[in-house]
């Protein structure tokens, strides 16, 4: 059998020590990877509101945002911007949207048309990505339902406004029903009563 010297052992355990140290140091030094917090992924908005589609992410380099929007009409990208550089905005969004540093963005006056899904991605400088979906339903101002109300209300005051003309008019009748009770009462009353003198 072949035995190992002592003095190569003491130097392979030296030596691979090192190299773990200096393995776990460069794994320290080398970026992270990237994280991606959406903390509303449904979003109900109904038309011409601003909305935001809100999300919060950390790397340690330089990270990549990306905004697309995937609905029944197709994929359309709204925007991409690079952290603390340019921003480039699609044309038909041009106007419309506001980024912010932590990779939400905010969509003003939506429609019909921006109801469907966001698709977020941030891609650090280094190759590491991160996806993110938001659901965005966008309703019409139900303006019928108003309009019903509206009408419902004004029959109600009109129907109302005729029973009391009615009322007031049932009540002056009885009023002068009573007043020609009263005086052919007293005008019986008095004939009799002459008709008694008379006798």
């Amino acid at each position: 059998l072949m035995r190992p010297l002592q003095g190569c052992r003491g130097r392979g355990v030296v030596v691979g020590t090192v190299t773990l140290c200096l393995a776990a140091g460069w794994a320290l030094q080398t970026p992270g990877g990237v994280s991606l917090v959406v903390p509303q992924p449904n979003i109900n908005a109904t038309v011409a509101q601003n909305i935001l589609l809100s999300v919060e992410y950390s790397c340690r380099g330089i990270a990549t945002i990306e905004w697309k929007h995937v609905s029944s009409w197709g994929t359309t990208s709204i925007v991409e911007w690079k952290s603390g550089n340019y921003v480039n905005i699609s044309t038909v969004y041009k106007d419309r949207v506001t980024t912010f540093e932590n990779g939400s963005i905010q969509l003003l006056n939506v429609g019909m048309r921006d109801a469907g899904y966001y698709f977020v991605t941030v891609t650090e400088e280094y190759g590491t990505n991160a996806y993110g979906t938001i659901i965005v339903n966008v309703y019409e101002i139900i303006y019928e339902d108003l309009h019903f109300v509206a009408v419902l209300f004004a029959f109600l005051a009109a129907v109302s406004a005729i029973l009391i003309c009615c009322m007031w008019l049932c009540n002056k009748s009885l009023h002068l029903f009573q007043k020609k009770t009263h005086k052919l009462t007293a005008s019986t009353t008095e004939e009799i009563e002459l008709e008694t003198i008379e006798c």
